[in-house]
């Protein structure tokens, strides 16, 4: 039987978390010094984790949040602008020549499987 070495992993897991956090309260305080934007993308750039992580903190978040829009008249938003018309239409392209392929290999697989099903029935007519 193993030894239970559950104690041990779950004592890495706390550490990589107080590291993850102690990088982004860093991260956070640093940005607030320089006068920086705040913003969750911001903090989690500087401290190297995501954003997602960011926002399942709720002190973290908290403190985000009320930096951000503190310094929103100050701080114009960045409007993210939407994919371009030629990367939507070189990725729809790209997903009808997909389908394509698909198509045809559906094809060639069903057909594949009519033969197969032919020579089964051959096989089992043959015997009693």
């Amino acid at each position: 039987m193993r030894a239970d070495n559950s104690r041990h992993i779950r004592q890495a897991a706390e550490r990589r978390h107080e590291l993850t956090r102690s990088k982004a309260v860093a991260a956070l305080r640093e940005l607030e010094k320089q006068g920086g934007a705040v913003t969750f993308e911001a903090v989690a750039a500087a401290a190297g984790v995501s954003r997602s992580w960011l926002y399942t903190q709720a002190d973290l978040r908290a403190v985000i949040i009320g930096l951000r829009d503190e310094g929103g008249s100050r701080q114009p938003r960045i409007n993210r602008s939407s994919a371009s018309t030629e990367s939507l239409r070189a990725r729809l392209t790209a997903s009808l020549e997909r389908n394509r392929e698909l198509s045809a290999e559906i094809e060639h697989l069903r057909h594949q499987l009519a033969l197969a099903l032919g020579h089964s029935r051959r096989r089992n007519a043959g015997s009693p």
